[in-house]
C-alpha cells in the first residue's frame, strides 16, 4: 500500500468544510469548558475541539503547556458538549498519554515534521492506530519532508491520514507570520488528492484580521476544512493571543465563508477556451524567458572576459524600480512582480555562474 491508494474515509463522517476549533493552549478546566460551551451555543458547525496540551516553544522558560492534566479537561469537553477532541503530539510519551485519554484526532506539528527521527518515533508509538493523524507542513518549504512524514506513518500501518497547511517560516518581513506558499501545498494536493488537506489560518496569519481571507482562499482551491484557534478570552491567552478569536467571531467567520463547487462540467466549454488562452500565453512567457537567459549568457561571458563580478547591486536596483513602476501602471501587485523578478534574477546569476 502507498499514499496514493489510501481511501481516507474517516473525513466523510464530517460535513464539509470540516472545522477544528479551540484554544491554542489548554490553560485551565474553566477556560476549556467555557470556550467549548460558547462554541456550542454559537451554533457554529464545529465537530472537533482542539487544544494544545504540550507547547513547543522557541526559547526556554516560557509556557510549555499544562501537560497531562489538560487531557482530563479535553475529556470533560467531550463528555459535556459532545465534541470529538484533538491535540498535538511531539514524542512517544505524548502519544501514549493521548491514546490513553482517548483523544480522537492527533496531529504532528511543523517543528516535529521537519525532523525524521521525531516523526519515526511518533509513528512507531502510533503503530496500527485507526485514529486520524494530521501532519502539519514542515517549518521550511520542503515538500519531500512533508511526504516523508506521511510515508513513515503509513509504514507503521497508520492509514487514516490528513495534512494541515500552516504556512512556512521565512526571514523576510511579510504580512504573514508564516507565508502560505500555496504552490507547495497545491503540489502536495495534486500528488495526493485522496489525502484530506486542511488549512491553519491562525498560524499563517499570526493575527485575527487575515483569518477569513486565508480560510476562503483555501476553500476556493478545494481544501476540505480548517483549524482555527478559538479562545473564550483571546487577549488574555497564555500563548499566541494575537491570532485567537472568540467563539462568536468564529461563528460569524464561518457563516460568511463560501464552499466552492468542484464540478465545472456546466462551464466546460468556456473554461476550456480561457485555459487555451492561458496555455498560449504561458508558452510565450517560456519563450521570452529562454531568450532572456540567452542574453544573460552573453553578459556572463563579457563579465568573465573582463573579470567583472556577476552581481551588480546598482543594476538590480534599476530592475526592481522599473518592475515596481510597471506593476503600478498595470494595476498588478508589486509584491507579485517582485517575486517574479527575484526568481528571474536568481536564475540569471546561476546561468552566469556556470560560465
Amino acid at each position: 500500500m502507498n499514499l496514493q491508494s489510501l481511501e481516507n474515509n474517516w473525513i466523510k463522517e464530517f460535513s464539509k468544510p470540516l472545522i477544528i476549533a479551540g484554544p491554542c493552549s489548554a490553560e485551565s478546566e474553566a477556560q476549556m469548558l467555557e470556550t467549548a460551551k460558547r462554541i456550542k451555543e454559537s451554533n457554529a458547525d464545529v465537530p472537533i475541539f482542539r487544544a494544545g496540551i504540550w507547547k513547543p516553544r522557541t526559547k526556554p522558560n516560557g509556557f510549555e503547556g499544562v501537560g497531562v492534566i489538560g487531557l482530563n479537561w479535553l475529556k470533560k469537553v467531550k463528555q459535556e458538549y459532545g465534541f470529538k477532541t484533538a491535540t498535538e503530539v511531539a514524542n512517544a510519551h505524548h502519544v501514549a498519554a493521548a491514546l490513553e485519554a482517548d483523544v480522537d484526532i492527533l496531529w504532528i506539528g511543523a517543528r516535529s515534521t521537519v525532523n525524521p527521527f521525531t516523526v519515526q518515533e511518533i509513528a512507531e508509538a502510533l503503530k496500527g492506530t485507526d485514529k486520524p493523524v494530521l501532519v502539519k507542513n514542515p517549518v521550511n518549504p520542503d515538500l519531500a519532508l512533508w511526504i516523508g512524514a506521511l510515508e513513515r506513518l503509513l509504514g507503521q500501518d497508520v492509514k487514516n491520514l490528513g495534512v494541515l497547511h500552516r504556512g512556512f517560516s521565512t526571514y523576510q518581513k511579510t504580512k504573514y507570520r508564516n507565508i502560505p506558499n500555496w504552490q507547495i501545498a497545491l503540489d502536495f494536493k495534486n500528488q495526493f488528492p485522496n489525502i484530506p488537506m486542511l488549512v491553519d489560518p491562525s498560524h499563517i496569519c499570526g493575527n485575527r484580521t487575515g483569518l477569513a481571507g486565508i480560510a476562503q482562499e483555501a476553500l476556493n482551491v478545494g481544501y476540505e476544512g480548517m483549524m482555527i484557534e478559538t479562545h473564550c478570552n483571546p487577549d488574555e491567552a497564555w500563548s499566541d493571543a494575537a491570532q485567537q478569536i472568540t467563539p462568536e467571531t468564529l461563528s460569524e467567520l464561518l457563516q460568511n465563508l463560501k464552499v466552492r463547487n468542484s464540478d465545472i462540467s456546466a462551464f466546460d466549454g468556456e473554461m476550456g477556451r480561457h485555459r487555451t488562452l492561458i496555455s498560449d500565453l504561458d508558452f510565450q512567457l517560456i519563450e521570452l524567458l529562454s531568450q532572456r537567459m540567452k542574453i544573460s549568457e552573453k553578459i556572463g561571458s563579457l563579465k568573465k572576459d573582463n573579470n567583472i563580478a556577476i552581481f551588480q547591486p546598482e543594476r538590480w536596483k534599476v530592475i526592481t524600480e522599473y518592475a515596481t513602476q510597471k506593476a503600478d501602471e498595470s494595476g498588478m501587485s508589486a509584491e507579485f512582480i517582485e517575486k517574479i523578478f527575484k526568481a528571474i534574477h536568481e536564475e540569471s546569476i546561476e546561468v552566469q555562474n556556470s560560465i
